[in-house]
């Protein structure tokens, strides 16, 4: 839970950079991966982290730019990532402008429930970061490198010239 927005941008600067690794990471040739017959790809599932930020922020009365939950997925994993981005500074933007420390214990109708913002913001973050998760599991099946986020990713352990832990 956050107490101030100040909190807030220290934790969404560390993790927006991070999915944002992740979607860079990304290449055309990926997002076709899917999860299975009935799931989403890899490119829906980066695509809908990206339309989450605007889509969610902008029920809490924020006006998040950048694209909208209805807009198709991009063909490109370049337009993607950048749409991302583009939400991030704008979210960045409206909080700064639109909310104050005390905005954080206001509630709002979110998904027929009334979350207070600072629920909302960190929903967001908990989101993002479920996705991401996935997105890391199916880049490993399309066979990208997958950054290290929270520690090293298999390919860091070289790098660095240390032994990958045993599998």
């Amino acid at each position: 839970m956050f107490h101030t927005i100040d909190e807030f941008r220290t934790q969404w600067a560390w993790e927006s950079e991070q999915t944002q690794n992740v979607l860079d990471a990304l290449t055309d040739a990926s997002l076709a991966q899917p999860i299975d017959a009935q799931s989403r790809t890899l490119g829906r599932l980066a695509w809908h982290v990206a339309q989450t930020v605007p889509e969610m922020m902008n029920k809490t009365g924020l006006a998040v730019g950048g694209l909208s939950e209805h807009d198709p997925v991009p063909a490109t994993a370049a337009a993607i990532s950048a749409a991302y981005r583009a939400a991030c500074v704008s979210l960045l933007e409206e909080l700064a402008s639109k909310w104050t420390d005390a905005s954080l214990t206001t509630e709002d109708d979110m998904y027929d429930m009334r979350w207070t913002k600072a629920q909302t913001l960190g929903a967001l973050i908990g989101h993002q970061n479920h996705h991401r998760g996935q997105m890391t599991v199916l880049m490993r099946q399309a066979g990208l490198r997958v950054p290290g986020i929270y520690g090293p990713a298999r390919e860091d352990w070289a790098a660095w010239g240390m032994e990958p832990p045993v599998i």
